[in-house]
Order: C-alpha cells, then sequence, then structure tokens
C-alpha cells in the first residue's frame, strides 16, 4: 500500500496529457461524459466505442469478460491513460474485477442505481431497465439485498432501447414501440402498476428518457449513476494536473469509421472523430 508521501508523489507523476479513457459498447457512455464534463472540463477524454461488438447484452458473460478485457489492455498500453472508465453497466457487473486485476490504472465501473431508488422510492416498488446480460448478474442481486431489501425490484432486459438509444443520436427517428414495449413489460408484471421511480440500468437508456417518461406517465422518476460515476473519477484524479494537447476524439472498433454517423452527437459532446481501433 502507498503511504501518504508517496501517493502524493505519485499524484504529481501523472503526465498532464494522459487522457481519462471512457469506453462503452457504444455510444451511451456518452451520457457519463456529459456528467464527466460538468465537474472536469480541463480533463483530455479519449471516449471509445466497441460498436463492433454491440450489442454486449445478448452476449454470454465469458465472451463480455474476454473482450473487454483484451479491448482495455490494448487501449490501456496504446494511449496510457490516467484512468479508465467502464461507462457500461453491462461490462461492469460482469468484467469489473477482471479488469481491475490486469490493469495497473485506475478503473471505473457502472453499476445500476439501486441504492438511490431505494432512497427516492415512495411506494415502494422500483422498475429496472437494462440489458439481459445486466438483469441476471449476480452483482445485481447483491445491491438488492444490501439497499432494496424491503422493496420489491422488478427487472426487464430491453434490447430494443440500446439500437434506439443508438439512433437517436445519430439523428434517426426512434421506434416508439420500442419505447412503449419496455414500459408495458414492468407495469404488466406483479406490482408493476406501483412502480414510482425507475432505473436505468444501461448507459444507454437516459438517451431515452423523454420518451420513457412519456411511456410511462406521470409520478415516475427515473435514475442513474451518471452523475456519481464523473463524481468518483474527479475524486480518484483529484490533484493531478490536466494539459489538452489535441481536441478529445472517439474511437470506434470494427470494419467501418462511425464517426460521420455520429458526428453532429460528437460534437455536442466535445468529440472529433478519431476512427477505429
Amino acid at each position: 500500500m502507498l503511504s501518504e508521501n508517496s501517493a502524493v508523489s505519485a499524484i504529481h507523476q501523472v503526465d498532464p496529457t494522459a487522457p481519462i479513457l471512457v469506453f462503452d459498447s457504444g455510444v451511451g457512455g456518452l451520457t457519463v461524459l456529459a456528467e464527466l464534463r460538468n465537474v472536469l472540463p480541463q480533463a483530455p477524454v479519449i471516449y471509445a466505442a466497441d460498436t463492433a461488438g454491440l450489442p454486449y447484452g445478448t452476449k454470454t458473460e465469458a465472451q463480455i469478460a474476454a473482450r473487454v478485457a483484451g479491448l482495455l489492455g490494448r487501449m490501456t498500453e496504446r494511449f496510457a491513460p490516467r484512468l479508465v472508465c467502464i461507462a457500461c453497466n453491462t461490462a461492469s457487473t460482469i468484467a469489473l474485477g477482471m479488469v481491475r486485476e490486469v490493469l495497473e490504472v485506475p478503473i471505473v465501473g457502472t453499476v445500476p442505481a439501486i441504492k438511490p431508488a431505494a432512497a427516492m422510492t415512495r411506494s415502494g416498488t422500483i422498475g429496472l431497465l437494462g440489458t439481459q446480460a445486466t438483469i441476471r448478474q449476480a452483482y445485481v442481486d447483491r445491491l438488492e439485498r444490501e439497499f432494496a431489501s424491503d422493496k420489491q425490484l422488478l427487472r426487464h432486459g430491453a434490447p430494443e432501447l440500446v439500437e434506439a438509444a443508438e439512433a437517436k443520436l445519430r439523428g434517426e427517428p426512434v421506434d416508439p414501440g420500442a419505447i412503449r414495449r419496455a414500459a408495458d413489460a414492468l407495469r404488466s408484471m406483479p406490482g408493476g402498476a406501483d412502480i414510482d421511480t425507475v432505473v436505468l440500468a444501461c448507459t444507454h437508456f437516459p438517451l431515452l428518457e423523454e420518451e420513457l417518461a412519456e411511456a410511462f406517465g406521470p409520478g415516475v422518476s427515473f435514475v442513474h449513476g451518471a452523475q456519481g460515476i464523473a463524481r468518483q473519477i474527479a475524486r480518484l484524479t483529484d490533484g493531478q494536473e490536466y494539459a489538452r494537447q489535441h481536441p478529445d476524439r472517439a474511437l470506434f472498433t470494427g470494419t467501418r469509421d462511425l464517426s460521420a454517423s455520429y458526428a453532429d452527437a460528437l460534437a455536442r459532446y466535445g468529440l472529433e472523430g478519431g476512427g477505429l481501433f
């Protein structure tokens, strides 16, 4: 363990130009980046979207763990980030422990915001929308036992919402049927009529909060973890210097650079298209 003096020394040894690496399966992690900009506007950022692996929610745990660990290993070697944020609930609930074991940089993950939802609910019934892979994880079971044992937590895997959010950021129409099906799936469960708080357990889903609010109707609050993630990154990098030498950029995996498809959205989040990884 580092002594206090060693820890202070380590802080000052961080290269001011070293970026924060924000990683997601697609562009959902931009919701986390938006909050990060609010608390650390001066921090250089590389946003990495594993669009070749999208969607994560339909893959097996082994596939996700191997893919995330492999990609982040190569990216940290190439870009030498000061910190890695896994801005993806599915990747975090499955691969966070493994990644922390193999990478020698601070790692901040993303987990469903069950704790704040339990504090917010008045009816005691909480809905949780995530990917199919996220909602079945033991990690989510533990969060429920620890923070919502006296509540009713209803879970639904909504893979359609991932593509709906991606389409919205590309400037394409959002399928209203996908939104309605997600809301109806939770409402139709025993006790679902009492839902007054919905956990958006995928970083893509806050992009659709307006559409989801309309589908669920009045009296329903939505909660996600982006602000908490940004605060944790700020805490772990407290005291470090920042120097942005180049514009922040977005990278995509796969055979096609998707920067043009998301050009307007990337610009809104202060990113330039950076090509393929």
